[in-house]
């Protein structure tokens, strides 16, 4: 019966049983002590300085190996980059037994192996930086062979793994012959941690709410559902974490953030994750314009800690980040886009007012739901560079203050950047009584269908019932900020491990499937050596060229087997 495994697989396992043979744990257990790295070596060694680099222990992936006789190169990939190593055999084998280089790094190691070297660092004949091994260890087994990455003369990569596919479900594969896409992933970080000291600068205090609620609010969004065994209970995972850090401002806290996990069960495309990371921030005392310069201040040092400026190259766009940004209010955004003001419109107006405009709408859209249709179909794309959108109308927002000086509008702004939505800010509403009586009105639109519609949160309303101060609330896409701060265009490029639908399993073909499809016995092993392990595969492939490489194999081979006919190998085909 077939394993299922690839020939290379095979071989492997084989050097692995061969190792343990030889004494040599393929997996050891203690530690391996580390001098240096290979970007410490390749950035500060010279031949002024060399006696300091005598003795250097350092571990990582061997990616490429050329093997000359009793010498051999090979580079070594750690976390910070690549370096090349010079072994000799008479050295690391000073005795009459040779089995360390001519056995186990000629024949049991392969590419994709973790190895700990020790030696000293030189500079080769052609000048490249070099550690000469006087001891080595193998510290992991790769059982699977690396997807070989070919460049041409100019380093340019034209043939590697880069299926996107295949990229975001084996991320440990894409950014071992990758490793270009780290610095996405370290970008990611410096992002995070630069608001984080912007923010700890100010005196604001870092906390954790909870990520599963029983009532989902805060944002107006789909929830994935769960049950609680013990509790006997439904709870949701949170779509934002809003109302629970507007708790903690009633608590007495002047300036509370969270970097968390939100999970909403919706759609999935370029810049939407079901789980992603939001950051929200809420101070006291403070209201939405105050905000809108926090937010300039807090991006334009994203920006620096990235790129040492504030003008940062997306796609054919250079966005700047320092402030201050354009600022317009919904209405005046949707009337310079489209020409139509609809700040008095009702919502029939607004329902024939879409349809005209070819934008869906369904029953369950109240004048909120469709305005914000109409912006984000007509208006969004254009906003290239950074643009507040402020004063939105009441409906679409239950949870902001209503405008100090415009009737039937609330204090709110959304940030966006090239063409989407980075952040959402609010002069945050604390009447106990009107905020009851939006979330009343977002029941009659969840009766009417919405299934995006806020839930009644009475302990909330309870807790604004002690008294909230004046607060401003603020809510950033860490992933869609990511992505402009890095340049990409997919949020998946951004994330570590994506959500993917389920990896089809690969079918596996056994010797008898194979025997069953025509194909002689002693020849099953053969076909399998060529690279075809399922029937599928074989289908594929041109029958001619199969019947012309079964020759090749049977000379390669030494095989003292009857070779079928032309006419026999076709036939396996049909």
């Amino acid at each position: 019966m077939s394993t299922g495994l690839s020939e290379q697989e095979i071989l492997r396992r084989n050097a692995l049983v061969q190792l343990r043979e030889l004494g040599i744990d393929p997996y050891p257990a203690e530690g391996y002590e580390i001098s240096t790295t290979a970007a410490d070596i390749l950035a500060n060694y010279n031949e002024a300085n060399k006696d300091a680099w005598q003795q250097v222990s350092f571990a990582g992936r061997i990616m490429t190996r050329r093997i000359m006789g009793s010498a051999a190169f090979a580079e070594i990939q750690d976390s910070t980059g690549r370096i090349q190593i010079y072994l000799k055999r008479d050295e690391l084998c000073p005795d009459e037994d040779k089995t360390l280089y001519n056995t186990v790094f000629k024949k049991l190691l392969d590419l994709g192996d973790f190895i700990g070297v020790k030696g000293f660092v030189f500079s080769t004949q052609t000048g490249e930086i070099s550690v000469h091994v006087t001891e080595f260890k193998l510290l992991s087994k790769s059982l699977k062979p690396l997807p070989i990455v070919k460049r041409d003369d100019e380093g340019n990569i034209y043939d590697g793994f880069t299926d996107p596919e295949l990229r975001y479900r084996q991320r440990y594969v894409d950014l071992t012959v990758n490793p270009g896409f780290k610095q996405i992933f370290i970008n990611r970080s410096k992002v995070i941690s630069t608001m984080r000291n912007y923010f700890d600068q100010q005196g604001w205090m870092e906390v954790e709410t909870p990520i599963l609620q029983q009532i989902h609010g805060g944002a107006a969004a789909r929830p994935f559902e769960t049950h609680h065994n013990t509790l006997d209970m439904p709870l949701f995972l949170r779509i934002a974490n809003e109302l629970y850090l507007k708790r903690l401002i009633v608590a007495g806290f002047d300036g509370v953030y969270e970097f968390g996990k939100m999970f909403r069960n919706e759609g999935m495309d370029r810049t939407h994750n079901p789980e992603y990371t939001a950051m929200e921030i809420y101070v006291a005392y403070k209201d939405y314009i105050w905000m809108m310069a926090m937010v300039e201040e807090c991006l334009e040092k994203v920006a620096m800690a990235i790129h040492s400026s504030a003008v940062v190259k997306v796609g054919a766009h250079e966005i700047n980040f320092a402030g201050p940004y354009e600022k317009l209010t919904m209405y005046e955004s949707i009337q310079k886009y489209t020409g139509i003001d609809v700040s008095k419109m009702t919502e029939d107006e607004l329902t024939a007012t879409c349809k005209s405009l070819d934008i869906e709408t369904d029953l369950s859209m109240g004048r909120g739901k469709l305005i914000d249709e109409l912006f984000s179909e007509k208006v969004e794309a254009n906003l290239i560079q950074p643009t507040y959108i402020t004063d939105y109308p009441l409906e679409m927002t239950p949870l902001a203050k209503k405008h100090r000086s415009k009737e039937g509008l609330v204090e709110r702004f959304e940030l966006f950047v090239n063409g989407k939505e980075i952040a959402n800010a609010y002069s945050e509403l604390n009447d106990p009584i009107d905020q009851k009586e939006r979330f009343e009105d977002q029941l009659k639109l969840a009766a009417r269908g919405d299934d995006e519609a806020m839930a009644m949160d009475d302990d909330f309303v309870r807790a604004l019932e002690y008294g909230m101060p004046p607060t401003s609330g603020l809510g950033v896409g860490i992933d869609r900020l990511v992505m402009l701060m890095t340049n990409q265009s997919t949020i998946q490029e951004v994330l570590f491990f994506p959500q993917m639908r389920p990896e089809k399993k690969a079918k596996i073909t056994t010797d008898e499937d194979f025997v069953n499809a025509g194909i002689p016995a002693e020849w099953v092993q053969v076909i399998r050596k060529m690279g075809f392990n399922t029937i599928e595969d074989l289908a594929g492939a041109n029958a001619n060229k199969v019947f012309n490489d079964l020759g090749g194999m049977r000379k390669k081979l030494k095989l003292d087997l009857t070779m079928p006919s032309k006419e026999d190998v076709t036939a396996w085909f049909s």
